[in-house]
Parts: C-alpha cells; sequence; structure tokens
C-alpha cells in the first residue's frame, strides 16, 4: 500500500489556509498588542489565550457538525470555504481598530527610551516617580532589577564582572563609550564605520533592555487612559475572526483522515503539515519583508495574509472534489482488505505481551483503549503546555530581551520554520519505522534539550545569544516536527469513519486548552522572575508530556498491509494445493 501524494498535496491547501493565518497571528499580534497598548507578559498572555479557550468549544462542535453534514461538495468543503471568506474579510480590521493607539504608543516609547540624551528627564503617567536626570532613572531600573530581571538581569551582569552599582551606573550614563573592565574608569569612545559616536555594546546588553521595558509598561499606563475604547473594538473584532477560523479548522484537517487509509496516516499528515509549513512560509515572508520596511506596518500585513488565503482557497475548490477523494479511499481499503472503520490493533498487557484484539476481553481492551486514549490527550496537553508557551512570546522575547528588531526577529523565527522543514518527509517514514510513540518521545526529548540549552546560554542580550537561541530554537523546531506529525494519527487511530471530526475536535480541545492558560501562567512567571524563566517552565511541561507518552499502548502505527488476493486466485491456489 502507497500514499496516494497527489491527492494529500490537494487537501494540503485547506491546512495551508489555517497555517497561512495563524503563522501570522501568533508572530505578529503579541507586538501589536505590545507596542500598541503596552500590556503585560500577563495581561498580554490572557489575550493570546482566549482564542483558544474559544477554540476548546468551537472545534468539537464543528468537528461534530461537519462529521453529519451531507451537502453535495461533501462533509467539510463547506466549512472551509465560508469559514475562509469570513475569515478573510474580518482580519483586516483587527490592526485598523488599534492603528490610533499604535501611534501613540510609538511616540511615547521614543520619548521615554531617548535616556542618552542629554537633559533626559521623565516623570511617570501615574505620578508616582519623576526623574530629573539619566542617573535617576538608571538607578530606578538597577532596584528594579532585583525583583524582575527584565530590568536590570543582576545575575547576567555578575557573571559578566559587573558587581556593582556603581559599574553598572558607569555604562548606564555613558552610552557612546566602552569600559574594558570594573577598573576601567574612562573608557574610549565607541563608534561606527563613518566614525559616528555609537551605543556600545555593553549599554545594548546591560541597559537598553530594562529602558524597553520600561516604556511598555508607561505605553499600558497611557492606553488605559486614551485607548480603552480602541481595545474593547480591537478584542470584539478579533474575537469574530476567532469564531470564523474556529469554524472551518476541524474540518480542514479531518479531511486528511476522510481520505486516508489509517496505516498511511502519518506520512499523510507529514504531507499536511509540511503544507501547513507553506501557509506558515507564506505569512513569514509578508510579515518579515513588511517589518523590515515598516515595523508597525502591521495593516499591510494582515491585507496581504487575508489576500494568500483567499488565493489558497482558490487552489482548493479547484483541486479537491472531496466526494470524489472519499470514493477513491474506499477503493483503495476494499483492494487491501481494510476500513477505516476497523479499530483492532494489539492489546498490550502490563507484563508487555501482545494479545490480538480476537483474543482479547473487550471490556478490557475498551477500558485500556480509554485509558490510552486519555493518555494521548493528556501528553499532548502538556507538550501543547510547554512549547506553545515559547512560541507565543517569542516575538516579544527576541524584540525586548535578545533586542533585535522585529524584522530580523522574524528572520531568526523563519530560519527555525524553514531548516525544520526538511524534516516533514522523512519524519513520516520514521513513524513507519519505529512507531508513532517512540518518534513522539523523540521529538518531546529534543525539545527539552532545546529549552534547556536556551535557558543556560541564550536568554541573555547579547550577539553571541542571537545566534546561540537561533541554534538552539531549530532543535525544538525539528522536535515540534516529529510531535504534530505523529499525535494528531495516533488521535484518530482510535476513531471510526463515522466520527473522525469528533475525534479531531476531540484533539483540538487537548491542544487549544493548553493554548488558552499557558501564555497567561507563563506570562505570570516572566513578570516575576523575567523573560529567560519561560523556558525552565516550558522545559518541566514537556518532560511532564514525556512520562505521559510512556504509558500509551494504543494508537500506534501499524504494518502496512499487503493487497487482498482476488477470490480467483484463492480458487487457483487452492486447486493447485489440491492437485
Amino acid at each position: 500500500m502507497k500514499l496516494n501524494v497527489k491527492n494529500t498535496i490537494k487537501v494540503g491547501f485547506a491546512f495551508a489556509i489555517v497555517m497561512t493565518f495563524w503563522g501570522a497571528y501568533d508572530f505578529v499580534i503579541p507586538l501589536l498588542l505590545e507596542n500598541a497598548f503596552g500590556l503585560s507578559h500577563t495581561m498580554r498572555g490572557l489575550i493570546m489565550g482566549l482564542d483558544n479557550l474559544l477554540s476548546l468549544f468551537m472545534l468539537p462542535l464543528f468537528g461534530k457538525l461537519s462529521d453529519k453534514t451531507n451537502t453535495k461538495w461533501g462533509r467539510r468543503t463547506p466549512y472551509i470555504f465560508i469559514g475562509t471568506i469570513i475569515s478573510c474579510v474580518l482580519m483586516i480590521f483587527v490592526p485598523i481598530s488599534a492603528n490610533r493607539a499604535l501611534k501613540d504608543g510609538m511616540a511615547l516609547r521614543e520619548q521615554i527610551t531617548q535616556t542618552h540624551v542629554a537633559g533626559y528627564s521623565y516623570k511617570t503617567l501615574d505620578g508616582k516617580h519623576e526623574f530629573k536626570n539619566q542617573t535617576e532613572i538608571y538607578e530606578f531600573l538597577y532596584e528594579k532589577g532585583k525583583e524582575n530581571s527584565d530590568y536590570a538581569d543582576h545575575d547576567y551582569m555578575e557573571k559578566s564582572g559587573i558587581k556593582t552599582k556603581e559599574h553598572y551606573l558607569r555604562i548606564a550614563t555613558n552610552p557612546f563609550t566602552n569600559f574594558k573592565d570594573a577598573e576601567d574608569l574612562t573608557g574610549t569612545p565607541n563608534v561606527d564605520k563613518k566614525g559616528n559616536p555609537a551605543i556600545s555594546t555593553n549599554y545594548k546588553n546591560f541597559v537598553q533592555a530594562g529602558i524597553n521595558n520600561f516604556a511598555s509598561n508607561e505605553v499600558g499606563v497611557s492606553a488605559k487612559t486614551n485607548h480603552v475604547a480602541s481595545l474593547v473594538i480591537y478584542m470584539i473584532i478579533l474575537f469574530l475572526v476567532l469564531v470564523a477560523m474556529a469554524t472551518f479548522r476541524s474540518p480542514a484537517v479531518a479531511l486528511m483522515p476522510d481520505v486516508t487509509p489509517k496505516p498511511l496516516r502519518s506520512q499523510a499528515n507529514a504531507i499536511i503539515n509540511l503544507a501547513g509549513g507553506i501557509g506558515g512560509a507564506i505569512s513569514f515572508l509578508i510579515y518579515t519583508i513588511t517589518l523590515m520596511i515598516n515595523p508597525t506596518g502591521f495593516i499591510a500585513i494582515f491585507v496581504a495574509v487575508a489576500c494568500a488565503m483567499a488565493l489558497l482557497l482558490v487552489g482548493f475548490m479547484l483541486l479537491v472534489n472531496e466526494k470524489k477523494l472519499l470514493k477513491e479511499c474506499e477503493e483503495v481499503c476494499a483492494e487491501y482488505g481494510i476500513s477505516n472503520d476497523d479499530t483492532d490493533e494489539e492489546l498490550v498487557k502490563a507484563d508487555g505481551t501482545l494479545v490480538s484484539e480476537v483474543a482479547a476481553d473487550p471490556a478490557e481492551l475498551k477500558r485500556a483503549k480509554m485509558i490510552s486514549f486519555f493518555l494521548i490527550l493528556a501528553s499532548i496537553f502538556m507538550w501543547f503546555m510547554g512549547y506553545n508557551a515559547v512560541g507565543s512570546t517569542l516575538s516579544i522575547f527576541l524584540t525586548k530581551t535578545l533586542l533585535v528588531s522585529p524584522g530580523w526577529a522574524s528572520i531568526v523565527s523563519g530560519i527555525s520554520m524553514g531548516i525544520s522543514a526538511i524534516a516533514f518527509i522523512p519524519v513520516g517514514m520514521l513513524a513507519v519505522k519505529i512507531g508513532r510513540r517512540k518518534s513522539i518521545i523523540l521529538g518531546f526529548g529534543l525539545a527539552v534539550l532545546s529549552f534547556l540549552l536556551i535557558f543556560l546560554f541564550a536568554a541573555m542580550p547579547g550577539k553571541a545569544s542571537v545566534y546561540l537561541f537561533t541554534v538552539f530554537y531549530l532543535i525544538a523546531g525539528f522536535g515540534l516536527i516529529i510531535a504534530n506529525v505523529n499525535t494528531f494519527p495516533m488521535v484518530v487511530e482510535l476513531s471510526s469513519a463515522s466520527d473522525v471530526g469528533k475525534y479531531t475536535g476531540l484533539y483540538y480541545t487537548a491542544t487549544m486548552s493548553a493554548q488558552a492558560i499557558t501564555p497567561f501562567i507563563a506570562g505570570i512567571f516572566m513578570d516575576k522572575y523575567g523573560s529567560r524563566y519561560l523556558f525552565l517552565y516550558s522545559l518541566c511541561c514537556v518532560i511532564l508530556a514525556i512520562v505521559l507518552m510512556f504509558f500509551v499502548k494504543h494508537g500506534d502505527s501499524k504494518p502496512l498491509p499487503k493487497k487482498k488476493k482476488s477470490e480467483e486466485e484463492a480458487v487457483e491456489k487452492v486447486e493447485a494445493e489440491a492437485i
């Protein structure tokens, strides 16, 4: 049995539509919230989790509804067509609703961050602090850093030889001067290639992030006073967009198992994820090019993404005849003597022995399958708790902690996305060789390694940290692909053809519930301890996902079946043996 790659690619257009939107949403929306409304990590995480909270109810509902839908276009296609059209129209108004707040926020941020300008002074909007010169605001940031490393990372400074407040203030109040060490009291002027004064590396590494975080807080205070209406309108439009997207995500994903025999679903899901990766790459190119030209060009980004989704929808409607593909799948299953309604597999007992379903006790088998099903969902839940905590705040971490521009931040993210994409097809074959469960555990393990390395070596400002982060995050990218290619097929392996949409919805219940709460929880950690502790939080979540997956006994891939012999061949064999 071989996968029909051509048909799978056609079906992949639906998932490409989905990921074109989410690729832009996950990277751009945090930047928009940060720049326009100056929200804290906790509040931004809460808003980034709302879409997943909504999807928690919507995805199972529309997955189940699509199971029962019967039109001349099929079960899933009507949802994909209507949902995409509505989403494309509404999403353009998301950045428009925040545009006024964005302009005011950027102007205030520019005013606050110019601490290196002579005669600097600033009074906080709440009236609690007034800084009459540069030294006073730097002293404030230094003391604030004892509680939260985002303002001044004392551990990082101490490891770098900056062990006193005086040394820190010397660097902060002389931003255009290089100091060799703590004993260097005069330093040397820092200039660019043209000989003009330039901000020193030490200032960027130890001071600038604190200024940026302080500015974000002030933008947040301003937004609470001047832009409450804008935020309310923004949230209403965003809610409507997320509702529209939720109506067709489960149907779009369920289409693949509908038209693919069970033994081939890991390979098919690899291609579907590759198609999704192409959708993500489209949005990546859009927001990267736009942000490199204009760091606040959010309206242009969403208009372009909407157009890209519409074009992909045209391709899907022209190429995919859902009922025809379903009929072809049924013919292949009949040819090989299998059915997508079958759930037969081997029962793994506690002592490790294998017992066929035929010989297994039905009650014990049903109970074992249910246990495995919930363990799979629990493991997936913890995996998304860990990985999405990083993904939902990646753009903010790169711009605020590692101090790269939004354009370069998107490039760092895109490098991981692009290089990891080459693993999609090999990962699908890996599941055939070693099984889905072992493949998933391998993917989880790579993510644990990645987050540990970032926490230890790449969570502080500096060029070296940016390069190390890119390499280490690439490891997590490979882990993500291995996990995502195999977790969904494990869930639908336990379904029948009549309830694939329902099981798809339950899969998304696990993923979306995790993504609904993890940005908020991770935000609390970051607000209290600093951004670098995000990776320690994620590491612990993924370790728990590995532990849960070890106890899963059902849903793994099965050997590819051989073609079923025709009745005539069987009769000839019997006659030959009789002779």
